[in-house]
C-alpha cells in the first residue's frame, strides 16, 4: 500500500492545494436571495417573529402537500423534532436503532432516559437490517427507529411487519430522505411518523429547522402541544411540553428553498452522474447506486473503498483534505464507539460487524450548487493519484 509522506506527495499540481477555498460536504444551498429578503421585510413589517406565524403555517402546508401527508409539524431543529416524536409516541425502556447513523438519533433516546439498542446494518444498503432488529428485541423493547440512509428507503415493509408482530412503535429518521420516494410513495408516509431535518448542511434547508410529518391526527395534535410548552389556548396548558417552535425567518428560508428544490436536485444529479463517469473505471472504489425508478435528492455522493483497494479509505481522505477537498468519513466510527455508548455497551461491536465494515469504507464527496464538472474532475484526479491509478 502506498505511504503518504508529504503534501507534495498528495498534490496533483505541486505542493499547493488544488483549491484555494475549501470544498465542503454539505455546503449550504441557497435559493432566490431577493425572494428571501422580501419575506424578511414582511416579517419586520408584521413584527410577528415566532409563535405559529403566517410563514410557518404556509411552510407546514406546503411541506405536507409536497410529501402527500396529512400533517407537518415544523420544529426549531431535527433533534428536537425527534425527541418530541419519541415522547409523543410514548416510547420508553429500549428502542432499537442502527449504530450507523448520526449520533443525534441515539442521543434523542438517551437524553430522555431511553436505552438505544444498536442493531446491525445490511452491508448492501447501509440501512438497518430487519434480521438484526429481530435479534435485538427484548421484553423491554417498545419501539424501532429506522433511518433512510443516503435518501434510500429503509426496509419499511419488513420493519412494519416486525413492529406489528411485537406491538412496537415505529418511526423513521428521514433526515437524508426529504423529497425521496419508496415504490413511488413519498418518504414521510411510513411508520407512525417520520422526522425531517432542515439543517444548513441538508440539500434543503431552512437555515436551521426540522419537522415531524405524519398521517396520524392525534399524534400530530400531541406534537403541536408539546412544541409550545403544552399550551392549548390562552393561559391554558393541557400537556407537558417544551419550546420546539420554528421561527418565521427560518420558515421564510424554507419557502424560498422549497421553490428551488427541483433546481438543487438537478444540480446534485448532474454532479452524481459526473462523479460516476470520472470514477467508473477506477479499481477498488465504487459509488453507491440510486434506483432510477425512484425519486432521490442525490444529496450524498458516497464512495465505498474496498478492502483490496491499493490505498486505504483514510489515505484517500487525507489526500483529498490536503487539496482543500473536505471529504468526510461519515458516521465514523459508529454511535456504539462514541460516548456514552462506548462505555455503556463496551462489547456492542460483537453484534455490529457489518456496521464496522461499512463505517470503515465510506467517503462522502462534495456536491451541491457550488460544485461543477471541472471541480469534480480534480477530485477524481486526486483519488486516482493516491491509489496509483493516474
Amino acid at each position: 500500500m502506498k505511504t503518504i509522506r508529504t503534501r507534495a506527495d498528495l498534490a496533483v499540481n505541486g505542493a499547493a492545494p488544488a483549491f484555494e477555498e475549501l470544498l465542503h460536504v454539505g455546503r449550504p444551498n441557497i435559493g432566490d436571495r431577493e425572494a428571501f429578503l422580501r419575506y424578511a421585510n414582511d416579517i419586520f413589517d408584521r413584527r410577528w417573529l415566532s409563535n405559529d406565524g403566517p410563514l410557518l403555517q404556509e411552510f407546514e402546508a406546503r411541506i405536507a402537500a409536497h410529501l402527500g401527508v396529512r400533517h407537518c409539524v415544523a420544529m426549531c431543529n431535527g433533534t428536537i423534532a425527534l425527541e418530541i416524536a419519541i415522547r409523543a409516541m410514548g416510547l420508553q425502556g429500549e428502542v432499537i436503532v442502527p449504530s450507523y447513523t448520526f449520533v443525534a438519533t441515539a442521543h434523542a433516546l438517551q437524553w430522555q432516559g431511553i436505552t438505544p439498542v444498536f442493531a446491525d446494518v445490511d452491508p448492501a444498503t447501509h440501512n438497518i437490517s430487519p434480521e438484526a432488529v429481530r435479534r435485538m428485541i427484548t421484553p423491554r423493547t417498545t419501539g424501532i427507529i429506522g433511518v433512510h440512509l443516503w435518501g434510500r428507503a429503509a426496509p419499511v415493509e419488513e420493519l412494519q411487519a416486525i413492529a406489528d408482530e411485537h406491538k412496537l412503535g415505529l418511526l423513521y429518521d428521514a433526515a437524508h430522505a426529504f423529497s425521496c420516494t419508496h415504490q413511488g410513495k413519498m418518504i414521510g408516509n411510513f411508520g407512525a411518523c417520520e422526522v425531517l431535518s432542515f439543517h444548513a448542511t441538508k440539500f434543503f434547508n431552512s437555515f436551521e429547522g426540522g419537522a415531524v410529518v405524519t398521517n396520524d391526527d392525534a399524534l400530530a395534535d400531541r406534537m403541536r402541544l408539546m412544541r409550545n410548552f403544552g399550551f392549548s389556548g390562552l393561559d391554558q396548558v393541557s400537556h407537558p411540553g417544551t419550546n420546539g417552535k420554528m421561527i418565521e425567518i427560518a420558515a421564510a428560508m424554507g419557502l424560498v428553498n422549497l421553490d428551488a428544490i427541483d433546481e438543487v436536485i438537478a444540480a446534485n444529479r448532474a454532479n452524481y452522474d459526473c462523479y460516476r463517469a470520472v470514477l467508473a473505471d477506477l479499481p477498488g472504489v465504487r459509488l453507491i447506486d440510486y434506483d432510477a425508478g425512484e425519486r432521490n435528492n442525490y444529496q450524498y455522493v458516497i464512495l465505498e473503498v474496498a478492502p483490496d483497494c491499493a490505498a486505504g479509505r483514510d489515505e484517500i481522505v487525507t489526500a483529498l483534505r490536503a487539496e482543500n477537498i473536505m471529504a468526510r468519513r461519515y458516521f465514523w466510527p459508529g454511535c456504539h464507539k462514541m460516548e456514552p455508548y462506548r462505555s455503556l455497551f463496551p462489547h456492542a461491536r460483537l453484534v455490529l460487524p457489518d456496521t464496522e465494515r461499512v463505517a470503515a469504507s465510506v467517503i462522502v464527496l462534495p456536491t451541491g450548487q457550488t460544485m461543477d464538472a471541472d471541480k469534480i474532475a480534480v477530485v477524481a484526479q486526486v483519488i486516482r493519484t493516491v491509489i496509483g491509478g493516474a
